[in-house]
C-alpha cells in the first residue's frame, strides 16, 4: 500500500464545507480522509504549512491543438502547463484537425493524454460533424469514445434548429451542449468590444447584442427541451442577468467565466497588442462588475482559463487579422486571486469552488472533492507565493499572454493527480 500524508495546511473543500488546518490522507490514489489530530503516518510526507490544500482543479475550457495544430500546443505541452498552473483535469474543446466528431477522434485524444502522462482529460465532442453546421456529429458514439460533452469550441451553434436537437439527444446521455453564445452576424469581421475605444481606434466592433441576443435563445431552447446548456465565457451585463433569471425559473442553464475579463478591459486594445484580441472580446468596466457579481451570487458556476495558445508568428501579424485567444492555464490563479480575493470579492473557499466542484456538477464529473474514496486529486496553492508572470518560462508552446512582466500573488506548489505527486 502506498500513501501521502500532506501535512499541517490549510484544508478547504467546497464541497463538504470543509475550512480548516489539518493532515489529508492520500492511499492508493484515493482519498483516505483528513486527520486533524495531525497522527497519521505516511509513506511520504507533503509538509504544508502555509499552503491552501484543496480537491485539484478542472479546467472546462482548454485547446490542446492536438491532432492538426501541434506548432501552437500538443497533449504534452498542454497537460504540462495544466499541472504547473494547479490544475489536474482538463476538458479539452473539439476543434482540433481532424474535429472531435467520432469515437476514434475522442478515443485518440485520451490515448495522447495517457502518453503524456501529466494530468486528467475529457474530451469534449462536436456537435455538428466536421463542425460545419449543418448535421449532428454522431452524439452516442461520441458518448462511448468517452465525451463528456459536446461543442462547437470557439464557434456558436448558429442554427437554432440543429441546437434544439442537440439538446434532444444530449439530453437521453445526461451530457451539456458547451455552447460559444454570439450571433455569427453581429460579430463578423469585429476585432473588439464595440464601443467608445473601437470608434476611437477605427475597429470593427462586436456588439454586447451579438452575445446577449444568443444567450436568450440558448435559454429558451434549453426550456424547450428540458437539455443542459452551458454558457461558454460570458461577458456582459446582460447575459449575466438572463441566467440569473432562467435558473430561478429551473432551466438546467449553467455558465463559465475567464480571469482575463475580470480584470481587463477593452481600453487594452489602445496599445494595439494582439496579445489584448480575445473572443469574446474585452468588454467595458461596467461589463467586469456585472461578471463580479456573478459569481458572488452563483450565476457563473464556473471559472476557466479560456486557454488558445498560438505560435508566436500567427500571433504577429496585424491586429485585423491575427486570430483571437491567450494562453490561461499558467496563470489562472494568480490573475483570478488579483481579481477577486484581493479586492474581497470572493472568499478562498468560493473561488476554490469554482474550480473545483463547480465544473466537476457541470460535466457530471466524480472529482472536485476531497470525500473519502475519491480520486486522490489535489492541489497545493501558496497563496503568499510573489512572482513575476514570464512568458519565456511557461511550459506551454503558447507565448501569446497579455501578463508578461505583470508582478501577481498566489502559487500552485504541488498537485497530486491520482496518487501521484507532480511539482510544479
Amino acid at each position: 500500500m502506498s500513501s501521502i500524508l500532506i501535512r499541517g495546511g490549510r484544508i478547504i473543500d467546497p464541497s463538504q464545507q470543509i475550512d480548516t488546518e489539518g493532515d489529508l490522507l492520500l492511499c492508493n490514489g484515493k482519498v483516505a480522509g483528513i486527520d486533524v489530530d495531525g497522527a497519521t503516518t505516511a509513506d511520504e510526507v507533503i509538509e504544508a504549512a502555509g499552503l491552501i490544500v484543496c480537491p485539484g482543479w478542472i479546467d472546462s475550457q482548454v485547446a490542446l491543438r492536438e491532432p492538426g495544430d501541434e506548432t501552437d500546443e500538443t497533449t504534452a505541452t498542454g497537460t504540462a502547463a495544466a499541472v504547473a498552473g494547479g490544475i489536474t483535469s482538463v476538458v479539452c474543446l473539439p476543434d482540433t484537425s481532424p474535429v472531435i466528431d467520432n469515437r476514434a477522434a475522442a478515443e485518440f485524444v485520451l490515448l495522447q493524454a495517457e502518453r503524456a502522462g501529466h494530468c486528467h482529460v475529457f474530451p469534449l465532442g462536436a456537435v455538428t460533424k466536421n463542425h460545419e453546421g449543418k448535421e449532428l456529429a454522431e452524439i452516442g458514439q461520441l458518448v462511448e469514445g468517452g465525451a463528456v460533452g459536446f461543442s462547437e469550441a470557439k464557434r456558436p451553434v448558429a442554427d437554432a434548429e440543429i441546437m434544439r436537437r442537440a439538446l434532444e439527444y444530449a439530453r437521453m446521455f445526461d451530457r451539456p451542449i458547451f455552447d460559444h453564445p454570439q450571433v455569427p452576424e453581429l460579430a463578423a469581421k469585429g476585432v473588439m468590444h464595440e464601443g467608445y475605444y473601437s470608434t476611437l481606434l477605427g475597429l470593427r466592433g462586436m456588439s454586447a447584442a451579438a452575445e446577449d441576443i444568443m444567450v436568450g435563445r440558448d435559454i429558451a431552447l434549453a426550456e424547450l427541451t428540458g437539455g443542459h446548456v452551458h454558457l461558454m465565457s460570458l461577458s456582459t451585463i446582460s447575459s449575466v442577468e438572463q441566467v440569473r433569471r432562467a435558473k430561478a425559473r429551473g432551466v438546467h442553464v449553467t455558465a463559465s467565466v475567464t480571469p482575463h475579463h475580470l480584470v481587463l478591459t477593452d481600453a487594452a486594445l489602445v496599445t494595439f497588442d494582439s496579445n489584448f484580441k480575445v473572443d469574446p472580446p474585452l468588454r467595458s468596466a461596467e461589463h467586469i462588475g456585472a461578471l463580479i457579481d456573478g459569481l458572488k451570487d452563483g450565476t457563473i458556476d464556473v471559472i476557466c482559463s479560456d486557454h488558445q495558445p498560438y505560435a508566436e508568428e500567427k500571433k504577429a501579424g496585424e491586429l485585423d487579422l491575427v486570430p483571437f485567444g491567450i494562453v490561461g492555464l499558467e496563470t489562472l490563479l494568480p490573475i483570478a486571486v488579483a481579481a477577486l480575493i484581493e479586492p474581497g470579492h470572493l472568499s478562498w473557499s468560493e473561488l476554490i469552488e469554482r474550480l473545483t466542484c463547480g465544473p466537476a456538477r457541470v460535466l457530471g464529473l466524480d472529482k472536485g472533492t476531497l470525500q473519502c474514496g475519491a480520486d486522490a486529486d489535489v492541489t497545493l496553492i501558496d497563496p503568499d507565493a510573489e512572482w513575476t508572470i514570464d512568458p519565456a518560462a511557461f511550459r506551454s508552446r503558447g507565448r501569446n499572454t497579455p501578463f508578461s512582466g505583470r508582478e501577481v500573488c498566489g502559487r500552485a506548489h504541488t498537485v497530486v493527480v491520482g496518487g501521484v505527486v507532480r511539482r510544479t
